[in-house]
């Protein structure tokens, strides 16, 4: 069984790509769903973050403009989503596995989750007007083209890009 990382800015169009995938029926682990339901279920978690960010629940969006507190909820967080998503893989059958996500290419504690690596993006400006938070986040995100073996530029319409991602799964498969 083969993992494609799908990650991209935001506002690139991940999710997009992501729910074309679902639709044809490939697994499809979205890091940033399963991170939120984990928050919910493991007994602690929450309680822990705000004790070691020293911000209430209800700031937690705070984090990303202040790098210490990011860095400290990433260490308490991401070993339970390493963990969740080892679990998921494991109980998958298909083939061809896609995991969603903006940030792992970045984050050593997510390599050999994955084997290839889709870029996903879009011009900045438009990547903006899908999401305005773009502005605010760029600067979080850096791709390594070293690390990329495709790349599939969302700038058009939906079934342009559809077909791009029915092309690229033939190359996949």
């Amino acid at each position: 069984m083969k993992t494609i990382l799908v990650t991209g800015p935001i506002g690139g169009g991940k999710s997009e790509v992501c729910r074309y995938l679902s639709s044809m029926d490939f697994p499809v682990y979205n890091c940033d769903e399963r991170t939120k339901m984990l928050y919910s279920l493991i007994p602690g978690l929450k309680c822990s973050i705000e004790e070691r960010l020293g911000l209430p629940w209800s700031e937690i969006g705070r984090v990303f403009s202040e790098p210490d507190k990011l860095a400290a909820l990433e260490s308490l967080v991401y070993p339970y989503v390493v963990e969740d998503l080892k679990a998921w893989k494991a109980a998958q059958t298909a083939p061809l596995l896609f995991v969603e996500s903006a940030i792992a290419l970045d984050k050593p504690q997510f390599d050999g989750l994955y084997e290839q690596v889709l870029l996903v993006s879009a011009p900045y400006a438009m990547r903006v007007q899908r999401n305005p938070k773009a502005a605010e986040r760029d600067a979080l995100q850096a791709f390594d083209p070293a690390r990329i073996d495709f790349t599939v530029d969302n700038s058009a319409t939906l079934p342009e890009l559809q077909l791009k991602i029915r092309q690229l799964i033939c190359k996949l498969i």
